[in-house]
This record gives C-alpha cells, sequence and structure tokens, in this order.
C-alpha cells in the first residue's frame, strides 16, 4: 500500500532538484565551457602559473569579484584595458562610464576583440562577454547603459589590465 506522504516527499524531493538544476544552469549554459575556439590556448596549469588566483577565477572559472573591489573602478588616465589573460585591448578608456553598481563599466568594447554567448546560469538569461583571442571571462553586457550604444559592458577588473596611453610630447 503506497504511503501518500512518501510518495508526496517524494515528488517535491525531484521537484526541488530539477528546480535547483535549472536555476544554476549548466555549465554549458552558463558560458563556463564551451565549444569556441580560441587563438591562444593553454592548460590549466599554464593558465595557473601566468594568472594570479583572483584573475585566474575570474578569466578561467568566471568567477565575479566583489562590487568596489578593483583598483580599475577609478582608473580615468586616458589608455586601454587589455585583457589580463593575454593582453588583447577590450576597451577605450573613453568608453569607460560610471555606472553606480560597483564593477568597471564601458558603453563599447573595441570592435571585434569580446566575444560573446549567452548564459543561463541562476535563472536568469543573460549576455556573457570574453575576450575573443583567449576565450577568458571578463563580464556581462546589459542594455541599461548610456547613449551612444545604450549598453553597459560591466566587466570584473581583476580580468583587465589597464595600459595608461603615452605622455605626448609638448
Amino acid at each position: 500500500m503506497f504511503d501518500r506522504r512518501i510518495l508526496l516527499t517524494t515528488a517535491a524531493g525531484l521537484f526541488g532538484l530539477g528546480a535547483l538544476r535549472w536555476l544554476r544552469g549548466t555549465p554549458a549554459e552558463a558560458g563556463q565551457k564551451t565549444a569556441e575556439k580560441f587563438e591562444i590556448t593553454k592548460t590549466e596549469a599554464e593558465w595557473r602559473a601566468q594568472l594570479t588566483p583572483q584573475q585566474y577565477e575570474i578569466l578561467r572559472n568566471h568567477g565575479t569579484e566583489r562590487p568596489g573591489s578593483s583598483p580599475l573602478l577609478k582608473e580615468h588616465r586616458k589608455g586601454i584595458f587589455a585583457c589580463a589573460g593575454c593582453d588583447l585591448p577590450l576597451f577605450a578608456s573613453e568608453t569607460k562610464f560610471e555606472s553606480g553598481t560597483g564593477w568597471p563599466s564601458f558603453y563599447q568594447p573595441i570592435e571585434g576583440n569580446v566575444g560573446k554567448t549567452e548564459d543561463r546560469a541562476y535563472g536568469m538569461v543573460r549576455t556573457e562577454v570574453h575576450c575573443r583571442r583567449c576565450g577568458g571571462h571578463l563580464g556581462h553586457v546589459f542594455d541599461d547603459g548610456p547613449k551612444p550604444t545604450g549598453l553597459r559592458y560591466c566587466i570584473d577588473g581583476f580580468g583587465l589590465v589597464f595600459h595608461p596611453a603615452a605622455a605626448s610630447a609638448t
């Protein structure tokens, strides 16, 4: 004879597991491991040797830094923000703006240097952005940015390095 409590408990448990999997997304859905091929490929050991632990967590594991923790948040000099993994120029300082989010924000990347994938992690659909040369995770892009694009590239600053513009000769 079926015990209705066991049946309901089992059904609730299975439903809960399914809901948890949907909320977290699969690694492929989260953009964590894509089939996309990149110009620069390294073993995980090589990436770990090259990057700081924070850079590795963000670029290779799709981590997110705490809001306000990046020194690049307050970087306002002229120059280029490049990938910390391969030094590909990603954002010009002229496109950086204060979004109030706690992460460096840009309204436009350098053309052709930032790739995009759909990210379905945590029960949301977002657009993940990554370095087109090494595949390093950079952050996400949202449609609540300023003119002229209306986009906000919300970037993990520890995934970037800043190269100041050369001082002009006077």
